[in-house]
């Protein structure tokens, strides 16, 4: 199993969980793909873009379940991210859990399954 993880809004994630399925924040509806990280992508994921936002969670999505929708591409610094070019059936995430603003103002993921 390897796991991938998505942050976002806890408010975004309860409407998803009301329809079932997640279509993406403004982020990812703008590049045409839902963003997630690996476990030693998030952290700096969670720094580099979420840094100051509270109310956040941290979805875990098993990624082979995605199927061929799921494109390994290149982005920041030639790393290969999970980019998924379709709908998030909540029924995927594998485990939620809130997300506490660290004392430098990111989010901190803590430890991560890979």
């Amino acid at each position: 199993m390897s796991l991938i993880y998505k942050l976002l809004d806890h408010a975004a994630w309860d409407a998803a969980l009301e329809e079932g399925v997640f279509r993406g924040s403004a982020v990812d509806l703008a590049d045409g793909f839902i963003h997630f990280s690996t476990a030693a992508q998030a952290a700096e994921t969670a720094r580099r873009h979420f840094s100051g936002h509270a109310g956040l969670l941290l979805v875990a999505v098993e990624a082979e379940t995605l199927g061929a929708a799921l494109r390994w591409e290149p982005s920041r610094g030639g790393d290969l991210f999970p980019h998924l070019y379709g709908l998030l059936p909540t029924a995927a995430a594998v485990s939620t859990r809130p997300l506490a603003l660290g004392p430098d103002g990111a989010p901190d993921v803590g430890e991560l399954a890979p």
